[in-house]
């Protein structure tokens, strides 16, 4: 058994299909100087063929997933038009005399070492797109084929170093029932197509590549990040059960679609989804949320060259305040900074970038861009019932700078004689311990308070999340943040506004059952784990949801907390499947 990162839910055994890493060896040898154009010409026209692969993935993925999931490739697609890159390639063919395979494979493995070394673990990730273009550009080079794995003949899963986000891609549902790699992490673009395609996939797991050999039985249980190998008959029946609990499970709770989220006694809370891509919509509503808790923007500035427009901003909005009709939208202005580079906008290199100029300290160094994106949510708050969140806010005088760039974007559009929604609401991240602190203060300025525990718990414990070697010390269920929500809650609760949670927690059932008994009154959640949350819910009184918290907040470690709550909630959960 192997312990790594669920990045997909869902049980797949099947037989193991080990993918080639392609890692090439590549040999350099001298050229004469009249070979150095037909060198060139060589490389540029794999690049053509490159791109072209490019563009017939991406055109794929849009008629499939949607443009927001074809996006993912203009990555791959600046990395072949990137001049500086592709120039000094050719300077090295002409200064070395060398081959172009060579040329070219040792300028990646420079870009590649500067990547693997960055501390920000959405920049590492980016690492996996450099190394996709340039195997397909040596492949092209070297004139080779490899068999796609749209053109596997059957079942089987997937055992790979990394999967790259054009391989994912290609991936066909009916003949891929699982994946498991050594790399990635939660943010890695092949992880989010995972989820779309809703394949159960672990990543991170080190060694699986050295473990796993081609035909060997393998069982993926991506919901708890583990996998089997080899499994004897016991296992194999017992996942096989699990498996065909799963799939119960996910039928019977497809039938609380259109319920609502109300417990026995009556309290009635919302679940809500989180969202990244607008294309994400048809999940959301298929999965019976609420509305939107979180709509997080940044993802409109990454893999691209130019920023994005007002009237790219307001399509966006209005797409989705159109879909969830009288529902809310949460929309988070943008989050760029920290672990999400976006180099068009010269954000500078951190020592600690995640406590850095990042967010909303960003916004407010660039009014430009954030009141371009402040006038796209008002134009589009017409059309739905839209909030604009600001993440990242410490303190009252950010909240107020916040504000009056907010109010100078609607007097812009007033002048332009413009409609938007003028009692629109604002409302906060408290991810920041000092926002959670003064939560009494800056709840009397905003509508609500919506709960970032991802960032919350780190800052709060000085745990860095992605730091292998401390990430257990990361426990959303320590006392202490457990005691800070509960803060968080009642603060938002004495000034009369609502309080919600956008952060993994929420998605988790145990947390929802002891977040409900602390007052949450709206959970944010991926939207495939909107139907367990909602059962949860269901499944208890409010009174008894309270009694778990007050025992909660009286234990002293987060072990002790995690037992607590899984006991109640199986002891809840008995009978009402």
């Amino acid at each position: 058994m192997l312990k790594g990162i669920a990045a997909s839910p869902g049980i797949a055994i099947g037989r193991a299909f080990v993918w080639d890493s392609e890692d090439y060896t590549i040999t350099k040898h001298k050229i004469d100087e009249k070979d150095i154009p037909i060198e060139i010409a060589r490389f540029e026209e794999a690049l053509i063929k490159t791109r072209s692969e490019i563009l017939e993935i991406q055109k794929k993925i849009s008629k499939e997933m949607g443009v927001e999931h074809a996006e993912i490739f203009n990555a791959h697609l600046m990395v072949l038009e990137d001049r500086t890159l592709l120039e000094e390639v050719i300077s090295k063919i002409k200064k070395e005399k060398a081959n172009v395979e060579h040329s070219f494979f040792e300028t990646l493995k420079k870009y590649a070492d500067i990547f693997s070394k960055m501390d920000d673990e959405y920049l590492r990730e980016r690492l996996v797109d450099v190394q996709d273009v340039s195997k397909r550009v040596i492949r092209n080079l070297l004139g080779e084929k490899k068999e796609e794995l749209a053109e596997l003949k059957e079942k089987i899963i997937i055992i790979a170093t990394n999967l790259s986000p054009s391989d994912t891609a290609l991936i066909q549902k009916e003949k891929v029932v699982g994946f498991a790699t050594d790399m990635g992490g939660r943010t890695s673009h092949t992880v989010i197509l995972a989820r779309s395609l809703e394949i159960p996939a672990v990543v991170g797991l080190k060694s699986v590549t050295t473990e796993v050999k081609n035909g060997d039985i393998v069982i993926i249980d991506g919901s708890q990040g583990v996998i089997i190998i080899n499994p004897n008959k016991q296992v194999i029946s017992r996942y096989l059960r699990e498996k065909r609990k799963f799939k119960i499970f996910e039928k019977n709770l497809s039938r609380l679609k259109s319920l609502p989220a109300v417990t026995e006694d009556g309290r009635t809370v919302v679940v809500a989804a989180n969202i990244e891509f607008p294309e994400e919509l048809a999940s959301v509503l298929s999965h019976g949320a609420q509305g939107i808790g979180l709509y997080r923007t940044e993802y409109m500035y990454l893999n691209r060259t130019d920023i994005p427009t007002e009237e790219e901003h307001f399509q966006a909005y209005k797409k989705v305040a159109l879909s969830m009709k009288k529902d809310p939208v949460v929309i988070r202005t943008m989050d760029i900074g920290g672990d999400k580079f976006v180099s068009h906008l010269d954000i500078p290199n951190e020592m600690n970038p995640l406590m850095g100029r990042r967010a909303i300290r960003f916004c407010l160094a660039r009014p430009d861009i954030f009141k371009t994106q402040l006038r796209g949510i008002l134009r589009a708050s017409v059309y739905g019932n839209l909030k604009i969140m600001y993440p990242m806010i410490s303190g009252l005088d950010e909240l107020r700078q916040a504000n009056k760039l907010l109010e100078e974007a609607k007097l812009e559009l007033k002048k332009k004689k413009i409609s938007f929604d003028k009692n629109i609401e604002v409302g906060i991240m408290i991810e920041v311990p000092s926002a959670g602190i003064i939560a009494d203060i800056l709840a009397k300025e905003v509508s609500f308070f919506s709960i970032g525990t991802n960032d919350l718990i780190q800052y709060s414990l000085a745990v860095d999340r992605i730091n292998e070697k401390i990430a257990y010390l990361y426990e959303p269920a320590h006392p202490a943040v457990m005691r800070f929500i509960k803060s968080i809650i009642d603060a938002g609760h004495s000034a009369g506004i609502w309080v919600g949670m956008c952060g993994e927690m929420a998605s988790e059932p145990v947390f929802a059952l002891i977040l409900l008994g602390l007052g949450l009154d709206e959970f944010s959640a991926s939207a495939v784990s909107v139907p367990e949350i909602k059962k949860v819910i269901r499944s208890v009184s409010y009174k008894e949801a309270r009694s778990i918290a007050n025992k909660v907040l009286e234990l002293d470690t987060a072990t002790k907390i995690e037992q607590y709550g899984r006991a109640k909630l199986k002891e809840l959960l008995i009978g009402k499947k």
